[in-house]
């Protein structure tokens, strides 16, 4: 009710650790109100809402909490909180939380280490006046999921590489928790969750970057994933300025996220890159000189782009009317494609598949279909007839894999728009399916009880 009705309310919560002879702490406080579902999907530490003030004494309250009940090991103490401030118990959770590590990034504390220790019997290794805040830590939470209607995707995991730790140090870096492969199989069983990506820097800002980098570095394919949403959600005014609530998807993205048009300064980023990509891809005996191409993709403008390529093989490229060098940094095979520009902006793309003009890639996490041509071949494509659509509105297709649960419908039922005919059941959740219009059952190609596919024919109407 409160997080309903209640003043832009956050989720706010603060980590307990309790052991059995009487000690008791709080290990200050984690954001946690960018969720869908009710469940959370990006958290941070500190939060960037509330004073000092106002966490010592949700810390303390949650200690009092923890305290009349005997608690012992790890615990979270759950609040929303409002535009004043004001905060209201929501509920304590008597586990380790699934977003723990942002809490250890910034208190250098081992949580479960402590956890284990309470648990023998022994004392907590530190007192209240050791537990301070150093830098930020961001987590997204990684899920094999549609971010368009939030619904869980699932299948063979055909490609994945998770963002390198090599670099990190003791106050910057990267932490990636999961627990699948390459080669892995994601199935309707469990929660769609496939990590939890963690990156802590000295600065809020600089853990969100670090995280950009992470995403754009993580590579994922054979099941439709969250991270292009987490991506945009990074970039997301509101969100940068710590402007958020846990209204904060619906409002922002009220018909989920499908992804966005190439600003000016991506489109002068991308395109470069992936024409250089393409030439030498396409072009095999590096001969110097300038080539021209044209780069189309569904609900892209066209740029039309000219490689040229020195002597001493470098490469340069000119587009609108402007020419920058362009320093590929990366195997021409490996998923990853990262690029130097001109003043030092480094590009990464990753390259999913390639049929010789089409390059499917991911750019800031969205999956793209790009095809480079040159004028000629562009001139011959621009005469091709276009492929007709396909009807579906007398169709309900199960929007994902799963089990059908239940049929409310019978061949030759008269329906109403909006009547639940059917449910769907994936990764613990009930789908409901409901009539797109009002009319009479034709035929019904499933019964409960059957694994369906995503987009496999469940009803027809007449």
């Amino acid at each position: 009710i409160n997080a309903e009705y209640g003043d832009n309310p956050r989720h706010i919560e603060i980590q307990v650790l309790a052991d059995s002879h009487g000690n008791c702490i709080y290990l200050n406080e984690r954001e946690c109100s960018i969720q869908r579902r009710n469940q959370k999907v990006i958290e941070e530490a500190p939060s960037s809402f509330i004073t000092p003030e106002v966490r010592k004494a949700m810390g303390e309250q949650a200690v009092q909490l923890a305290r009349a009940v005997n608690y012992e090991s790890a615990g979270t103490v759950e609040f929303l909180v409002d535009s004043q401030m004001n905060f209201y118990f929501l509920e304590m959770n008597t586990r380790l939380q699934v977003e723990h590590p942002i809490t250890e990034c910034i208190t250098g504390v081992d949580i479960v280490e402590e956890m284990l220790r309470v648990a023998a019997g022994k004392e907590l290794s530190y007192t209240q006046a050791d537990i301070g805040i150093k830098g930020w830590a961001v987590e997204c939470r990684v899920y094999a999921e549609d971010p368009v209607r939030y619904l869980p995707s699932i299948g063979l995991l055909t490609k994945y590489i998770e963002p390198s730790v090599a670099e990190n140090t003791s106050d910057n870096g990267v932490r990636c928790d999961s627990g699948i492969l390459e080669g892995s199989c994601i199935s309707i069983h469990y929660d769609p969750m496939i990590c939890k990506l963690v990156t802590f820097a000295p600065t809020r800002r600089e853990a969100i970057a670090k995280m950009e980098g992470a995403l754009d570095d993580y590579v994922i394919d054979g099941i439709t994933h969250n991270t292009p949403l987490l991506r945009e959600i990074l970039s997301n005014e509101a969100f940068l300025t710590g402007d958020v609530s846990t209204k904060f998807l619906e409002e922002e993205y009220p018909q989920g996220f499908s992804g966005a048009e190439l600003s000016a300064g991506q489109r002068s980023e991308l395109f470069p890159a992936l024409a250089v990509l393409h030439h030498t891809k396409a072009n095999r005996s590096g001969a110097g000189g300038s080539f021209k191409y044209i780069i189309s993709g569904e609900g892209e403008e066209r740029g039309e782009v000219t490689v040229n390529v020195g002597k001493d093989g470098g490469f340069s490229v000119t587009m609108d009317g402007e020419t920058v060098p362009v320093t590929p940094t990366a195997n021409l095979y490996e998923p990853l494609q990262k690029f130097t520009l001109d003043n030092g902006r480094s590009v990464t793309v990753q390259q999913l598949d390639f049929n010789g003009v089409t390059h499917s890639i991911r750019y800031r996490c969205c999956k793209k279909e790009l095809t480079i041509l040159s004028p000629l071949q562009q001139q011959f494509m621009d005469m091709m007839p276009e492929k007709p659509v396909l009807d579906t509105s007398n169709l309900i297709l199960s929007p994902m894999p799963g089990s059908l649960l239940m049929l409310s419908v019978e061949e030759g039922d008269e329906v109403l728009e909006g009547t639940e005919v059917a449910v769907i059941v994936a990764m613990k959740m009930n789908n409901s399916l409901k009539a797109p219009k009002s009319g009479k059952i034709k035929k019904i190609w499933a019964k409960p009880g059957d694994v369906v596919d995503g987009d496999q024919k469940i009803i027809e109407f007449e």
